[in-house]
């Protein structure tokens, strides 16, 4: 039986998709889009990141005290709700304001809106903006302007 061209331009594709998708998982980029000729394929996937916060370690060891009273003591620093930061989505490289020389986005003690950008992130000459999941005041800034980051690693915590 003979295949129709239809039929063996819909096996191309799925081969291509899956390729697209194993790039994604490989890469751990969120999406990818490919152009040929009068074909157009984007691939996407939903990202769940969940935040574990750990205690800073001291910066200077010191013995530590026999009293058990201490294991009641409250920590220095409160513990941050995972849904207090807002994680990065990619790899690449944060910067705070659209261009330099320009205002920053944000600073601290700012109150953001939901979508609001609080800052991009290039990844492949693309300059993504970071928008604010919901709205609430800036308590924290965590990176500094043109460093690199990881995808999930906290940018800024919202209160």
């Amino acid at each position: 039986m003979a295949t129709s061209p239809k039929a063996s331009a819909e096996q191309i594709d799925a081969r291509l998709v899956r390729k697209l998708a194993d790039i994604l998982t490989e890469t751990g980029l969120t999406e990818i889009e490919v152009e040929r000729d009068d074909l157009k394929i984007r691939v996407a996937r939903q990202v769940t990141v969940t935040a574990t916060v750990a205690a800073p370690a001291p910066a200077t060891a010191a013995p530590a005290p026999a009293a058990p009273s201490a294991v009641d003591a409250a920590p220095a620093a409160p513990a941050r709700k995972a849904g207090d930061a807002v994680n990065s989505p990619m790899v690449g490289t944060v910067y705070l304001q659209p261009q330099p020389g320009a205002p920053s986005f944000i600073k601290v003690g700012d109150t953001v809106q939901s979508g609001q950008t609080l800052m991009i992130i290039e990844a492949m000459k693309t300059m993504n903006p970071i928008p604010a999941p919901r709205a609430g005041k800036v308590v924290e800034i965590l990176v500094a302007d043109a460093q690199p980051v990881e995808f999930g690693e906290p940018l800024v915590i919202i209160e």
